[in-house]
C-alpha cells in the first residue's frame, strides 16, 4: 500500500508540474493572440516531440524533457540594422550567433505575417505577453494558498491538552523513556489528564492556546489551573517548576539560534534550531486543530512565502557546490537543498504515504506545488534571456529609447535589437541545463528526504 501511495504522490505532483507549465504558457499565448501575434506552436516540454495536434494555425504538444514549456510566436527578433553593417570584414563568431538566431527567428514567417510579429507591437503589449506567463503562475499559487489558509486552514495549538509528560527532562533531551531518577512532572502530580481544556491559569482566564502558554510560562510554584473535563470544571494545583523549554518571541513564535551574521543555525539535516531558556514547566503539550485564517492572516502568510522565495532564489547559486557534492560526492543533502522535477514529484510520493491524516498529506502537497508556482513567477521575472524577464528589461529598454527620442525630437531608434543579447541567452541556457542534469542526478542517487 505505501508503494502505491508513493507512486500515486509522485504521479499527481507531477501531473500538478505539468499544469503549472502550461498554465504559464497560457498567459503569454493568450495575451499573444489578444494582440494578434501568430503563434504557431504552444508546447509543454522541450526535446523530441511525444504527441501534437494542430488547430487552427498552432501546433500543441507534449515534449520529452519536462523542465518547462514555450509558446513560438513569429517576429521575436526584430531585422538587422544594416546602416552601420561592414560586408569587407569576417563575420565574428558572436555576430554569427546573433544572425543564427535572427534567421531562426524568421524561419516560420507566412505571406500575411507582415504585421502579426511580436516585435511589431508596442512596448507595452510585449510587456504585458512576457508578464503574462509569470503572473498565471502568481494567481495559481495565490488560488492554492488561500484555499489551505481560508479553506482548509492550518493547525493552531488549543487550549486543550494532547499528551502529558511521565518525567521532567530538558528541552533539548533526545530520551524517549524516563531515567529512574527523573522526578515527575507537575501535570502528572497534579491529575490533569489528556482532553482537559484550560480555562485558567492562577485565577487568570486563557481564552486562547497563546494565553495559556504564557501563563504556565510566567508561572512558578504551587498553581491553580482550572480545567474543564466531561463539562465540568475541575480546578487542580500544581507545582510548576523551572526548566529549559523551547524559546518565544512576544508573538510566541519560537526564536530559533543564530550565528554571529545573524544567519539561522542547523542541524546536519538542514533544520533550524530552536533556542532553550529557563520558564515555567507544567509538562503538557497542547492539541492542535485546523483553523481556517482570516483575510489579513493570509495575506501576511503569503508575504513570507513571497520573501521566502525571493530568498531561496538569491541564495540559489550558493547550493551549486551543494548539489555537485551530493550528486557526484555522496555528502548528505539538507532540507532546504534545491530540488528538480524528479525530486519534487518523489517528495510528493513520500508525503502521500506517510501514515498522517489525510487532509494533512493533501495540505501539504498542494502548499509545496503553490510554492513551485511562486518560484516560478519570481524565477522567470529575472531580467536576463532567455528567461521572461529578459524580454521584458528589453521592452522597457525600447521604450524608454523611444520616449527619449520624442522628448528630444530626435529620429525613432526603432525596436530594441534583442538578438544582441542571444549569446548571453545561450551560456545561460547552458548552465540551466548543467545545473538541470546535476539536480537530476542529485534527486535519483541522494534525494532530499523529509522523513528520515
Amino acid at each position: 500500500m505505501v508503494a502505491l501511495l508513493t507512486a500515486l504522490g509522485i504521479i499527481l505532483f507531477f501531473l500538478g508540474l505539468l499544469f503549472s507549465v502550461a498554465w504559464h504558457e497560457l498567459g503569454h499565448f493568450a495575451t499573444a493572440k489578444m494582440f494578434g501575434i501568430r503563434c504557431t506552436q504552444f508546447m509543454v516540454g522541450f526535446g523530441k516531440t511525444l504527441w501534437s495536434r494542430k488547430k487552427g494555425e498552432t501546433e500543441y504538444g507534449v515534449k520529452l524533457v519536462p523542465l518547462g514549456g514555450y509558446v513560438r510566436m513569429v517576429g521575436m527578433i526584430p531585422p538587422a540594422n544594416r546602416s552601420g553593417d561592414d560586408s569587407g570584414k569576417p563575420m565574428s563568431r558572436w555576430r554569427a550567433m546573433i544572425e543564427d538566431a535572427r534567421e531562426a527567428s524568421y524561419v516560420e514567417l507566412e505571406p500575411g505575417d507582415e504585421d502579426r510579429q511580436f516585435y511589431q507591437r508596442a512596448p507595452w503589449k510585449r510587456i504585458i505577453v512576457m508578464v503574462a506567463g509569470p503572473a498565471m503562475n502568481l494567481i495559481l499559487a495565490v488560488i492554492l494558498f488561500t484555499t489551505v489558509l481560508m479553506g482548509i486552514g492550518v493547525q493552531q495549538n488549543t487550549t486543550s491538552v494532547d499528551t502529558v509528560a511521565t518525567c521532567v527532562l530538558p528541552a533539548d533531551s533526545t530520551q524517549t523513556g524516563c531515567p529512574a531518577d527523573a522526578p515527575p512532572t507537575p501535570a502528572s502530580e497534579a491529575g490533569i489528564q489528556p482532553g482537559d481544556r484550560i480555562v485558567e491559569v492562577d485565577g487568570e482566564p486563557t481564552p486562547d492556546w497563546a494565553a495559556a502558554n504564557t501563563a504556565i510560562r510566567e508561572s512558578m510554584g504551587p498553581t491553580e489551573v482550572t480545567v474543564e473535563r466531561g463539562g465540568e470544571t475541575v480546578t487542580l494545583t500544581a507545582d510548576l517548576i523551572e526548566n529549559q523549554v523551547v524559546a518565544r518571541d512576544e508573538n510566541n513564535d519560537i526564536v530559533y539560534e543564530t550565528d554571529a551574521d545573524g544567519e539561522p543555525i542547523t542541524d546536519e539535516q538542514g533544520y533550524q534550531i530552536p533556542e532553550t531558556e529557563s520558564a515555567g514547566f507544567l509538562g503538557i503539550t497542547f492539541a492542535q486543530e485546523r483553523s481556517p485564517l482570516g483575510a489579513a492572516e493570509t495575506a501576511r502568510v503569503m508575504g513570507d512565502s513571497v520573501v521566502g522565495v525571493a530568498e531561496a532564489l538569491v541564495a540559489l547559486p550558493s547550493k551549486v557546490d551543494d548539489v555537485f557534492r551530493a550528486a557526484f560526492l555522496g555528502e548528505q543533502r539538507t532540507v532546504d537543498s534545491p530540488v528538480g522535477i524528479v525530486g519534487a514529484s518523489r517528495i510528493g510520493g513520500e508525503v502521500l504515504s506517510q501514515p498522517i491524516p489525510l487532509t494533512d498529506r493533501v495540505v501539504f502537497m498542494v502548499n509545496m506545488l503553490a510554492g513551485v508556482n511562486l518560484f516560478l513567477f519570481a524565477f522567470n521575472m529575472v531580467p536576463i534571456l532567455p528567461l521572461d524577464g529578459g524580454h521584458i528589461l528589453g521592452a522597457l529598454w525600447e521604450s524608454v529609447r523611444r520616449g527619449l527620442a520624442r522628448v528630444f525630437r530626435r529620429p525613432d531608434p526603432g525596436p530594441f535589437d534583442v538578438a544582441q543579447l542571444m549569446p548571453v541567452a545561450y551560456i545561460v541556457v547552458v548552465c540551466f541545463v548543467m545545473f538541470s542534469v546535476m539536480l537530476l542526478i542529485a534527486d535519483v542517487v541522494n534525494p532530499v528526504r523529509l522523513v528520515q
